[in-house]
């Protein structure tokens, strides 16, 4: 249930996980502070946010209190800690429309020059019966990146993920380490070389556990230091990301 939608000025970066609890919000947010580092104004867009009634603060609001005051916007809130798709059924809610996240991406993109979009979950988790984080990111062409944990287990996580994401036609833009540990242990120090090797995808940042309780300044100020190797920003940026470099 995949829709086109036409170019508009800002990139899309849509962010997956292998699985739940791999460090994906804090990794959106040390994105988000890198990128904004760089001059780019960056919005992030949470499609679904489930075990959380409404007024409580979810995880935009920890992406803000890490990265700083950025435009943000949340598409459907479900109370049921659950997958959209079966918190939405259980509250006798209107699931999820492709449509709907595409608007409100669109309206971000218009006073951005990045949006990332960040998932529920894993790649395959359903925002809907029919609505998975693959049909956003085909939506808009969009490059995704993998968020994974480094220890014993995330080869096969990751290797199953990124086939995934391949076999639907997206291009995993790289792999995100979402908390590194202070004392790794063998499996962990083994996976930093396995995991490139065995999927064909980078490393591209390495954020260390804990960054998440980092005070924002010190959390702003380290962020960009956690990415790897060339800017993550995908090419609709680059021309406008070297108009923003020329001003300053």
């Amino acid at each position: 249930m995949t829709s086109r939608v036409e170019a508009s000025p800002g990139a899309v970066l849509v962010v997956t996980g292998t699985s739940t609890d791999v460090g994906k919000t804090v990794a959106v947010a040390a994105l988000a502070a890198a990128a904004r580092a760089d001059g780019l104004r960056v919005a992030v867009c949470k499609p679904a946010q489930t075990g959380l009634v409404p007024g409580e603060p979810g995880d935009l609001a920890a992406v803000v209190r890490l990265a700083g005051e950025l435009p943000c916007a949340e598409v459907v809130r479900y109370a049921e800690p659950l997958a959209p798709e079966t918190a939405a059924r259980r509250a006798g809610a209107p699931h999820l429309r492709i449509d709907e996240v595409c608007e409100t991406v669109e309206h971000l993109r218009r006073e951005a020059d990045l949006v990332i979009v960040e998932g529920a979950g894993g790649v395959l988790v359903r925002l809907a019966p029919d609505l998975t984080l693959l049909d956003v990111a085909a939506a808009f062409d969009a490059p995704m990146l993998v968020v994974t944990d480094p220890g014993l287990g995330t080869l096969n996580h990751t290797e199953l993920t990124v086939d995934t994401i391949r076999a639907t036609g997206c291009e995993p833009a790289g792999l995100v380490i979402g908390a590194w540990p202070t004392d790794p242990d063998l499996a962990t120090t083994c996976n930093v070389d396995d995991l490139p090797r065995l999927t064909g995808v980078p490393i591209v940042a390495v954020v260390p556990a804990g960054a998440g309780a980092h005070d924002p300044t010190d959390f702003q100020a380290a962020a960009p230091t956690w990415l790897r190797g060339p800017r993550l920003w995908p090419a609709a940026s680059e021309e406008l990301f070297t108009r923003v470099k020329e001003t300053q």
